[in-house]
């Protein structure tokens, strides 16, 4: 075998074991997003819909971002619904992502301030490395879907931390 041909071949190893040594995403558990801290306004029709499609954009935002496998919720859906609000049940979220199989939990909340000022929140808890849970939001104007787009695709983008 000439020189030439060894260097190549000894780099299409190194590639191929460069590209395997890739660590794949965590698996995250994202629960659908909650309402929390209307003040003294009752949550409208509207404000209850927009919460899954919401839930759902974070999702796919943070998996096309490659940050997280997203594992579904579903199989605990019921429970998660007989209980208490995720943020304040005392651990329950982590408890769920853990019967899922995930290494992370990932929670969120909208609060109303009023019908212009909002915030987006979305808590993340690493189960794998028992550090403290991660806070991120974004502050919206505008209680419409535009502004729930733009804001949870800004929160994704420029706040939470890049893929790993």
């Amino acid at each position: 075998m000439t020189l030439s041909r060894l260097l190549i071949s000894s780099l299409g190893v190194l590639l191929a074991v460069t590209a395997g040594a890739r660590a794949e995403p965590p698996k995250a558990a994202v629960f659908d997003f909650e309402l929390a801290n209307l003040g003294s306004q009752e949550p409208t029709d509207a404000d209850k819909a927009r919460l899954k499609p919401l839930s759902d954009q974070l999702r796919s935002l943070l998996e096309e971002s490659a940050r997280y496998a997203i594992v579904s919720t579903d199989p605990v859906r019921e429970d998660v619904a007989k209980g208490s609000n995720l943020r304040r049940c005392n651990g329950c979220a982590e408890e769920y992502a853990k019967k899922l199989g995930a290494d992370v939990a990932i929670t969120g909340e909208i609060q109303k301030v009023s019908n212009l000022i909002l915030n987006i929140n979305v808590y993340v808890k690493d189960l794998r490395s028992g550090k403290p849970e991660q806070a991120y939001s974004v502050d919206i104007r505008g209680d419409n879907d535009v502004s729930f787009d733009r804001g949870i695709k800004y929160l994704v983008k420029n706040s939470m931390p890049p893929a790993p």
